[in-house]
């Protein structure tokens, strides 16, 4: 797990009651902050002021200088290069080094599996998938603790039947096996690249002939075979097994 080699992007702020810089993921943005540069004592504050005139003319460097000379850090929304590094090193922990693309990024975009950034990582699709799953059980939390759970249940289940009922009618649908576009059943050509199209698998009664799905037949009762296809509905590739190895479809 590489460390952050260098400072990513940072901006410098005051809310009142000193300078402090905060540092961005270059990914999300998501922003850490660090403790501002204050002058700690009223009594510093008052040396400050009281030896200001004194050393007008001598050189001084270091904290001694950030404490006596310069403006009211209460004001102030610059730092030094020196107060930069500092307020660098409160939040260098949290940050890491992605080696392929060279980005510093937080904990939440750093794939430590994989040591890449999670849009480098080899797992990209398995993350997003997490992440799709995380959100989901946050708005499920937040809507059961105001009571709207029952609410949500519905709009769940809602949208599975909508996806059921989209993808039953994409297989009865004709399908390009090479561009994946549907058509009607009965279409012989892809309009958009002119493959032959495999046509949908039309499951029928073997007792009565009349179309049927489900393991009974609705207008005889017969049993229904469940033949494994030689090829996929889906994709018309080669297939066995309960699922095609080239699309996924279920088969049978």
């Amino acid at each position: 797990m590489p460390a952050a080699n260098r400072m990513p992007n940072y901006d410098v702020r005051n809310d009142g009651i000193g300078p402090f810089a905060v540092f961005a993921c270059e990914i999300c943005g998501r922003e850490h902050r660090t403790q501002p540069e204050t002058v700690s004592t009223p009594g510093k504050e008052i040396g400050r002021q009281a030896v200001g005139g004194l050393l007008r003319r001598v050189p001084i460097a270091g904290a001694f200088a950030d404490n006596v000379t310069g403006e009211d850090p209460r004001y102030s929304y610059s730092l030094t290069p020196t107060q930069v590094e500092r307020a660098w090193q409160q939040v260098a922990s949290r940050f890491r080094l992605c080696d392929t693309c060279g980005r510093i990024v937080c904990p939440s975009c750093y794939d430590a599996q994989s040591d890449t950034c999670i849009e480098d990582s080899p797992r990209r699709d398995e993350l997003t998938v997490e992440s799709a799953e995380q959100a989901g059980h946050m708005i499920k939390g937040f809507a059961s603790a105001l009571g709207l759970g029952a609410v949500f249940q519905q709009a769940t289940a809602a949208a599975q039947q909508t996806a059921s009922a989209a993808q039953q009618q994409a297989t009865a649908m004709a399908r390009c096996p090479k561009d994946g576009s549907l058509a009607p059943a009965g279409s012989k050509f892809c309009a958009q690249c002119g493959s032959p199209m495999v046509q949908p698998v039309v499951k029928t009664c073997p007792q009565c002939g009349q179309p049927a799905e489900g393991k009974f037949c609705a207008n005889c009762g017969a049993k229904l075979e469940q033949p494994q296809p030689a090829t996929c509905p889906q994709c018309g590739q080669p297939a066995e097994g309960k699922f095609c190895a080239n699309c996924g479809a279920r088969l049978g």
